[in-house]
């Protein structure tokens, strides 16, 4: 039996995708027979969705919650930006507490989270492993949030770097993202890939005639492109807006779904009303129960990501799609995790900026096909699904995550047996 410990700012009951996933491996492990302990805030990814308890027991998993504020991703940058300095400030006793960790797995919300872990690396002689979902200062850097050369975004990116490169192995989400770190000075022989994932058994294909979400929302008779969760900075909307224009009139049976909030979601809501739109509707964010239905009530999705962004965030909303078995439309780099997966899938469609058009006209070729049938929606469908289940299924994805896991704790524990024998 080995003990972990995990930091994050997101952990259930937070929606917070990062908070699933990592909710999701640590159930796994413990099952396994390990010790779990995580740390995260007590604040909700949601403003004002109240607050969880302070300890609990979950699963096998011990959960011990730092109180931080909780201004949510829905707050603005500098409001985002107190909720991660206040859980910083919040950790440094909880991650002493307690009996000393075999391996510390820091995430990468809060941004410098792997700060954590470098410090408990020294300290308390525990390996490091850094799970990279996103890489700041990068994100900033590529939004023109921060500039690169000045003494802040120096400072910043050094501190992020640090803790990768001194990491004992660091988990990217795929080869792009890689391929940053690498960039950054960090050895390719630190680095696996594990990509998120979803559940078979939380997602699935489902009959629109069998869907009691689609029915309530009154989307039976409708082609529904469907855009669900988190609308952040580092998606990209214009094309999106673009079809939604000139399908507003042209196809009055396409309906766009926005399912979820976001910084960005305020501006596509604003496109809308200023063009008179009245093929889009928007919804609030929906519990992970409710995925079932939620995920395969779209007839298509729609996923994005700014092509500067490409190796520094990977939607991991793509994976639940694949699982729901539907098709995604996807626009950013031309080369990138999500294009790459669907393209090799055989379950989308790919654009780059610029291509709204051309997106529109997908969308009206694929609500014809509905019409008639939806033959190849049918097909791309389960082509997703296949690749689901090879790849980026919960079972996969968590079996890679503990094998690695539990290497690490092995090669420490032989290291030190070797070094007793030498003396």
């Amino acid at each position: 039996m080995a003990r972990f410990l995990f930091v994050n700012q997101y952990y259930w009951p937070d929606v917070a995708s990062t908070g699933q996933h990592l909710m999701d491996l640590c159930e796994a492990l413990a099952a396994r027979g390990h010790a779990v302990r995580v740390v995260c805030s007590r604040g909700q990814y949601l403003e004002g969705a109240g607050t969880a308890p302070r300890f609990e027991l979950k699963d096998g998993v011990e959960i011990v919650r730092v109180e931080a504020t909780s201004h949510g991703k829905n707050g603005s940058l500098a409001r985002r930006a107190l909720d991660y300095l206040s859980f910083h400030a919040a950790l440094l006793r909880a991650l002493f507490d307690g009996a000393r960790p075999d391996a510390v797995v820091t995430l990468t919300t809060p941004p410098l989270l792997g700060l954590w872990g470098r410090v408990l690396q020294v300290l308390r002689r525990t390996r490091h492993v850094h799970w990279v979902m996103d890489l700041h200062p990068d994100a900033e850097f590529e939004l023109g949030l921060l500039r690169r050369e000045s003494f802040t975004g120096r400072l910043l990116a050094f501190l992020a770097a640090h803790p990768m490169r001194t990491a004992d192995v660091d988990v990217v989400l795929g080869p792009y993202q890689g391929a940053r770190l690498v960039g950054h000075g960090v050895s390719a022989e630190r680095i696996r890939e594990i990509p998120v994932w979803s559940s078979a058994d939380e997602v699935a294909p489902l009959d629109h005639r069998f869907n009691p979400l689609r029915a309530s929302l009154g989307w039976n008779g409708r082609f529904v492109v469907l855009y669900s969760g988190n609308a952040g900075l580092v998606h990209r909307f214009d094309e999106l807006c673009e079809a939604m224009r000139l399908l507003d009139r042209r196809r009055p049976d396409v309906l766009f779904a926005f399912v979820g909030g976001g910084p960005r979601r305020k501006e596509i809501e604003a496109f809308a009303r200023e063009h008179g739109l009245t093929n889009c509707e928007f919804h609030g964010y929906l519990p992970r129960e409710a995925l079932r239905h939620s995920l395969p009530a779209g007839d298509v999705h729609f996923v994005s990501l700014v092509p500067e962004q490409t190796g520094v965030a990977v939607p991991g909303k793509l994976y639940g799609i694949l699982a729901a078995g539907r098709p995604v439309l996807f626009v950013g780099a031309e080369r990138c995790e999500s294009a790459d997966a669907i393209r090799a899938a055989g379950a989308g469609a790919c654009f780059v900026p610029g291509q709204g058009a051309e997106l529109a006209d997908e969308i009206e070729r694929l609500a014809a096909d509905a019409a008639l049938g939806g033959r190849e929606l049918a097909e791309m469908g389960a082509r997703g699904r296949a690749a689901f289940l090879e790849t980026y299924e919960r079972g996969v994805c968590v079996e890679q995550w503990a094998d690695l896991l539990e290497g690490v704790v092995a090669s420490a524990a032989g290291g030190t047996d070797r070094s007793r024998a030498a003396a």
